[in-house]
């Protein structure tokens, strides 16, 4: 087989094998058999003649579509769900008078859509429960380190690595909250009928407005829903794909921004994802060790985050009770937004649990900004010893700013030697200033958060959503 035509990188280098399976076409027709055979069991349930060799047949064949065939169908028919219907039809001759009896289309697409959103969901909602695991080991082991915290990606005060990884986490568990919410309501179109009044299945059911909403109920249960839209038109409203795409973008957000704080910190030295023992970071510069699976996920969710503003487009366009403009776009959306952020996933959870910390250049660093984070300490000791605060203020301002001026330039950090022996900090001994400078006195409740974040808040949120999700299989990232 040669490689002529173009394939989607999504499916060749970065959507996991489970995601790609989920929206493949063998997968979406296997749900169009099964909506068609919830819907003669129902029917029939509820009173229509249809024989159980009908509904035997048709569920001997829900898995067996032969693809070439309805693709001939549809060649011929310029119409997808028909040419499915005629080769369902040759394999269940019996139930061919009975398939789709009452429905429109959009019974088994719109239907399989939100099928397979949801178990997309329920796919994601598992990697997400294996990024924050490997970030809460993560946080665990280094709940203490101190390190620089910074703010306009200048040195501000001190936290620690253990810290910083639960503000990372904070945000894939503000999307484990809002992925939950979105499996937990989300609803089946059912059985509308071509414009939403139901009106096909109200003659089927000769004007029995109970059993049409019985019909209603129980396909909804049948496919696993707790319900179905209260109202359609001949589709379910695109509210849903723009509002799935909000939670898929906030995933991205949160992947965007622990890997947008990796490359910075992997410049700085400090942390640094995964490398494989014979990777390549550049085919000049073989010395080069690049960030390139958080430059990957910065990429991808870049196309995530921009695919949001297409569903709400296609959900403020739609006409009436249906328009045609959402389905070819709607078929390129919604895979691509699982699938990228599937891969997305991958990846983070494959850099969470293999960061390299340097301790080494952690330590380093906070050494080298140290004597500033003391200034205000040691404010309150040359005020403790007699002196004037807004003199000492000054003092230490003016020395303060001529040696940042020469760590900048690679001079070592001298201010606690200058203060020494400035006359103004004469009745504070030296000695007393050097105690200032250990790192522990400067992480507040650092440490402590962490263990509060885990115990009180990520743990109780996880046991909720566990039941929810599928585990997902670790899959391999490629280089």
């Amino acid at each position: 087989m040669t490689d002529d035509r173009w394939r989607s990188p999504l499916g060749t280098r970065y959507a996991s094998p489970a995601m790609q399976t989920l929206w493949g076409e063998r997968h979406r027709i296997g749900l169009w058999r099964r909506l068609w055979l919830a819907l003669a069991e129902t029917e029939r349930e509820l009173g229509l003649d249809i024989p159980e060799q009908a509904i035997a047949q048709m569920r001997a064949h829900l898995d067996d579509a032969d693809l070439e065939v309805a693709a001939r169908y549809e060649r011929r028919f310029r119409h997808d769900v028909m040419a499915h219907i005629h080769a369902f039809g040759e394999q269940a001759p019996a139930a061919r008078p009975y398939l789709h009896l009452g429905a429109t289309s959009a019974f088994v697409t719109d239907n399989a859509d939100l099928i397979v959103m949801r178990d997309g969901l329920r796919l994601l909602l598992g990697r997400l429960i294996a990024v924050l695991a490997a970030l809460e080991r993560f946080a665990t082991r280094h709940a203490r380190l101190p390190c620089l915290a910074y703010t306009h990606f200048q040195p501000a005060q001190l936290t620690t690595v253990g810290k910083r990884a639960t503000l990372w986490m904070q945000d894939f568990a503000i999307d484990v909250e809002e992925v939950s919410r979105r499996i937990e309501t989300m609803r089946l179109r059912g059985c509308k009928g071509t414009t939403g009044t139901q009106a096909s299945f109200l003659e089927l059911f000769g004007g029995s407005h109970d059993k049409v909403r019985e019909l209603d109920q129980r396909v909804a249960a049948r496919m696993g829903f707790a319900a179905s839209f209260p109202v359609t038109g001949q589709t379910y409203t695109r509210k849903t794909d723009s509002a799935v795409l909000d939670t898929l973008s906030g995933i991205a957000q949160s992947a965007a921004k622990l890997a947008g704080d990796l490359r910075l910190l992997q410049h700085e030295g400090e942390l640094l994802e995964p490398f494989e023992s014979e990777q390549i970071g550049s085919s000049a510069m073989a010395y080069k060790r690049n960030p390139m699976r958080a430059e990957r996920i910065s990429g991808l969710a870049r196309f995530v985050i921009s695919l949001q503003a297409n569903t709400a487009h296609t959900a403020a366009s739609q006409w009436l009770e249906r328009t045609l403009d959402d389905s070819s776009n709607r078929r390129l959306t919604l895979p691509e937004g699982f699938l990228a952020t599937d891969a997305i996933l991958v990846l983070a959870t494959n850099i969470a649990a293999g960061i390299e910390v340097r301790e080494e250049v952690i330590r380093r660093h906070v050494d080298e900004q140290m004597p500033f984070m003391a200034t205000e300490r040691w404010l309150m000791l040359g005020v403790a010893g007699g002196g004037d605060r807004q003199s000492l203020h000054d003092v230490i301002r003016q020395h303060s700013l001529v040696v940042a001026e020469a760590v900048s330039r690679g001079a070592p950090n001298d201010l606690l030697d200058r203060l020494a022996t400035d006359p103004a900090f004469r009745s504070v001994p030296a000695a007393a200033l050097r105690a200032e400078l250990d790192p522990a006195h400067y992480t507040g409740r650092a440490a402590q958060q962490v263990g509060e974040f885990l115990d009180e808040y990520l743990d109780p949120l996880l046991r909720r959503a566990r039941p929810l999700a599928v585990e997902a299989e670790t899959a391999e990232v490629r280089v």
